[in-house]
């Protein structure tokens, strides 16, 4: 049992280091697709053509791929909350080699969102246990599992068609709201199609049923949607602000929809169920103290102010190379003055 939990730990560090890089190689690959045409932000897909961007894919591939071993040969518990992990390591890469200054604040809101999600998954209840995908479809299809997801699509629909479009490059939770809530969606999925793999690899071979290519559908689908709008998030904010918020907003969802689909505090005790609330509240402490220590670009024009972003803790404008693409499109239409609110310190 040691050198098994010892695997799953070694593994899960990697997989923290490997996603975190991802993050940062990513960026450079949309960077360079930048010079040669449309960003990302705006609908352009000449990062595909960039070996850096297919690098750093390859090496969140890698990641994700130990991560799910990872949960082979030691318990949630503990490979959970090593994912925190690329927090630091995308931070520290974006500090060094995006140039991409994480204040001081910024370090303690990092940390924070560490912490919160140490105590969440410190404090979450053991998984019931599965031996089908049927079984798994059976939760999948109650009502409040199905309230859910329907919840969590039409949100996504509203994001996609009325706010990415208008808000998407100035308010950072568009993007990553999409991605989290998409997210949540994936690791239920995925999750069904690992306990089908590991039961066919046990003899009971699970792609006999129909339900186990639903899963696979849904799965790549999500993962689709979560690889486009976290480009252009990337493309668009500061890597060392993107990586908190999506890992502290995508744990909360995730852990949202797995207890109403596993029903995992069912039977859990009051102190179990307010230590994991302390935790969310520690999460969301640590995202608002990035939000508000996160040094704002000077605005370029008129159309980075909108109704959803003035001085209000919900804005944060995009990094030094979107606002020099957006100087480079030409000068704004006119002029608006804006007081530096007090919470940008």
């Amino acid at each position: 049992m040691y050198w098994s939990n010892l695997s799953g730990l070694v593994l899960a560090v990697l997989s923290s280091v490997f996603i975190g890089s991802s993050f940062i190689i990513k960026k450079k690959g949309l960077q360079l697709a930048r010079i040669n045409g449309p960003s990302a932000s705006v609908g352009g897909y000449g990062y595909l053509l960039q070996p850096l961007w297919w690098l750093g894919m390859i090496t969140m591939f890698v990641g994700e791929a130990a991560n799910f071993i990872a949960y082979v040969y030691a318990p949630a518990v503990l490979v959970t909350p090593l994912g925190a992990l690329s927090i630091i390591v995308s931070a520290v890469l974006a500090h060094f080699l995006l140039k991409e200054k994480l204040q001081k604040m910024g370090m303690l809101g990092c940390l924070l969102c560490i912490v919160g999600s140490i105590i969440i998954v410190l404090h979450a209840p053991e998984e019931m246990s599965l031996t089908s995908v049927q079984q798994i479809w059976e939760l999948a299809i109650q009502p409040a599992f199905l309230s859910y997801t329907a919840s969590a699509i039409a949100v996504v629909l509203i994001l996609v068609l009325y706010f990415a479009p208008r808000y998407g490059q100035t308010n950072i939770l568009v993007y990553i709201g999409i991605c989290s809530l998409v997210g949540s969606l994936t690791v239920m999925s995925v999750k069904a199609i690992g306990i089908a793999i590991k039961l066919s690899f046990e003899g009971a071979n699970q792609t006999f049923y129909f339900q186990t290519w639903i899963f696979a559908v849904v799965g790549i689908t999500c993962i689709v949607v979560q690889l486009n709008y976290l480009n252009m998030a990337l493309d668009n904010f500061n890597t060392a602000v993107v990586s908190p918020i999506y890992y502290a907003l995508f744990t909360a969802f995730t852990i949202l929809a797995s207890a109403i689909m596993f029903k995992d505090y069912y039977g859990q005790s009051i102190s179990s169920i307010i230590s994991a609330l302390c935790g969310f509240i520690t999460v969301l402490s640590g995202t608002l103290v990035l939000h508000n220590t996160r040094e704002p670009d000077p605005q370029s024009n008129a159309d980075s102010y909108t109704p959803l972003s003035p001085g209000v803790s919900w804005y944060i404008q995009g990094n030094n190379e979107s606002r020099k693409q957006k100087e480079e499109d030409g000068p704004p239409f006119n002029l608006i003055t804006i007081m530096k609110p007090d919470h940008f310190k």
